[in-house]
């Protein structure tokens, strides 16, 4: 895996101020998969551990489908904000409105109040556990194909935030989200 503020859109953007500020978001759900392709399992609770990921997970195991490349992965989040913006087809990018439960998006993170896209290369505290913002992910063809569905479009540009864990601890459904820098 590679370290999140080694990623050139996270080091770029670790020394330039800005983003988004004054807010605190919510961690809904919690989602690992022991392997590729496997559906997403809900926790309670989830171990995150600096350098690997969330215990049990995919990419914390080396058997997610991207484990083999070199990128920051330990932990993926999504906004709930724009799960409800595809369930209300806005923007219509798809025949209708698509619904998807929170583990079928396959990120382990679904968030609320949280502004992923300005988090790249910012500090973040989730509970107990700080993270770091590496990359936006992007959706992939992959997700499609998986699910059946057309996602790839309605998913452009909001398809979540790639993090690497800083300081590892539990995870919890409730737990605050706050930004530290």
């Amino acid at each position: 895996m590679v370290e999140a503020f080694s990623h050139p859109a996270g080091s770029a953007a670790a020394g330039i101020a800005g983003g988004a500020i004054g807010w605190e978001g919510r961690l809904l759900h919690v989602h690992i998969a022991p392997a590729a392709s496997y559906e997403m399992e809900e926790v309670v609770e989830a171990r995150c551990v600096p350098g690997r990921g969330i215990e049990g997970d995919r990419y914390f195991l080396g058997t997610g489908t991207y484990s083999p490349k070199p990128d920051v992965r330990e932990v993926t989040l999504i906004e709930q904000e724009a799960l409800d913006a595809l369930a209300r087809n806005d923007p219509p990018l798809q025949g209708g409105p698509i619904r998807l439960a929170a583990g079928d998006h396959r990120r382990n993170l679904t968030v609320r109040g949280v502004p992923l896209n300005h988090l790249v290369g910012r500090r973040f505290r989730v509970g107990a556990v700080i993270l770091r913002g590496g990359r936006l992910n992007f959706p992939c063809k992959y997700l499609e194909e998986l699910l059946g569905l057309p996602l790839y479009l309605p998913l452009y540009n909001r398809s979540g935030l790639n993090c690497g864990i800083e300081r590892g601890g539990v995870l919890r459904p409730g737990d605050p989200i706050t930004l530290l820098d």
